[in-house]
């Protein structure tokens, strides 16, 4: 499984700014970020190239933050791709608790990035042929 860095932090301007300036004062690269609001916070999902350095001078800044592991699978950038890996899953009755698509950097692929508490998805996904990621 893949570690994503999750952070809550204030819904105000240059909230983002922030974040990303902490992270680049140590050189840490980005991958993917997805950045999700409400009035008052907002939740923010970083693969980096350093998650455990990012955790801890983010740590450092005042963030609020933790790893999370997620599963992400390069996917054919054709119709209905995506529509097969969550008929998988929900024919596995498997709960997705968020999702959001990136891309592959050295092939461009696309890859599907998602979070669920079911422990054996992984392994499931694998053993029904899905091309499962460790890092960007």
């Amino acid at each position: 499984m893949l570690k994503q860095v999750s952070l809550f932090t204030e819904n105000k301007e240059g909230g983002l700014f922030k974040i990303t300036n902490v992270l680049a004062g140590y050189q840490i690269n980005i991958y993917t970020m997805l950045a999700n609001d409400s009035a008052e916070y907002g939740i923010i999902r970083l693969i980096v190239d350093k998650p455990d350095e990012a955790i801890k001078v983010l740590r450092e800044a005042g963030y609020q933050c933790r790893e999370d592991k997620v599963i992400a699978i390069i996917m054919e950038d054709t119709p209905g791709c995506l529509d097969n890996i969550l008929s998988a899953i929900h024919g596995a009755n498997i709960d997705i608790s968020y999702l959001y698509i990136s891309f592959e950097r050295e092939t461009g692929k696309p890859v599907v990035v998602f979070k669920t508490n079911e422990p054996e998805t992984a392994t499931f996904l694998m053993g029904k042929g899905y091309n499962l990621i460790e890092n960007f």
